[in-house]
């Protein structure tokens, strides 16, 4: 198996900066706006993107992690049963605009799944979905408003992105 290299820790930040302007750039009333990432990679992505959406506006957004285990289409699929851990999301959803923050979008499933999970919330205004990786192959119609950056793969190949907090670096790989 080769890996090679897509983005390192300066890139990664780059495309983190780029993406909290877009967001910043289509909230223009930033009260109602939420941050929640999909465990596990989502999570410190989202804490990255309020971080820096914060700086820019001068303020800070609640940022919450979603576990989607049991909202999984393919749960019957799996050899094992999923490790299921709680949602941590200590505000409402209700009217808010809401960033879901994943690492990487493939077929959509994933996201799908954080839906169902988010309305267990409330009902936000709307969703808005923040992917660091958009690698295509999606089997639901389903697509990013804010991407790190677009990757074309094939099918068979793998998109790694580790992160400082969980992998102790910064980086996205792809295995082939």
């Amino acid at each position: 198996m080769s890996t090679a290299i897509l983005m390192d820790g300066a890139a990664l930040e780059r495309a983190l900066t780029r993406m909290a302007h877009e967001i910043v750039e289509h909230n223009p009333e930033p009260d109602s706006l939420v941050f929640i990432g999909i465990r596990t990679h989502g999570a410190p992505l989202a804490q990255r993107l309020a971080t820096k959406v914060g700086a820019i506006l001068k303020c800070e957004f609640p940022v919450g992690e979603l576990d989607i285990s049991m909202h999984r289409d393919d749960l019957a699929l799996r050899n094992a049963p999923p490790q299921v851990g709680p949602s941590n999301i200590t505000f409402d959803l209700t009217n808010r605009a809401v960033v879901l923050v994943d690492d990487v979008l493939f077929t959509g499933r994933t996201i799908r799944a954080a839906m169902d999970e988010i309305s267990d919330f409330g009902r936000p205004q709307r969703i808005q979905l923040a992917s660091l990786i958009d690698r295509g192959h999606r089997e639901l119609p389903i697509r990013p408003d804010y991407v790190g950056k677009n990757v074309p793969t094939a099918a068979g190949e793998r998109v790694r992105v580790r992160l400082t907090e969980i992998d102790g670096e910064d980086e996205v790989v792809i295995e082939r």
